[in-house]
């Protein structure tokens, strides 16, 4: 799904103007952003938690050259899904091959 397509999805569920529901949408993102940039999770009950981990400095290696590389320590975004959204994932698969 593309974001026009999650707009569009969100101002039918809402009964909102395609515009309001894109004003809403870039708001949510933002408050994510900032959030996370500011190193809080958000938590939505049932449905995840949005959080910073910390990426411990590792040796990587160079695909091109072969040689062994330094990757520092860095922060990354991590969501990770509520029991809601695990067994609505799951029960979509249910019958499925």
């Amino acid at each position: 799904m593309t974001k026009t397509e999650l707009v569009a999805n969100l101002a039918e569920r809402a009964h909102l103007a395609k515009a309001d529901a894109a004003k809403v949408l870039d708001s949510w993102i933002d408050t994510v952003i900032d959030t996370l940039s500011r190193g809080e999770s958000i938590q939505v009950v049932g449905f995840g938690t949005f959080e910073v981990r910390n990426r411990a400095a590792r040796t990587g290696h160079n695909p091109s050259t072969g040689e062994e590389i330094q990757i520092p320590a860095c922060k990354v975004p991590a969501f990770k899904p509520g029991k809601t959204l695990k067994d609505a994932v799951n029960m979509t698969g249910k019958g499925k091959k």
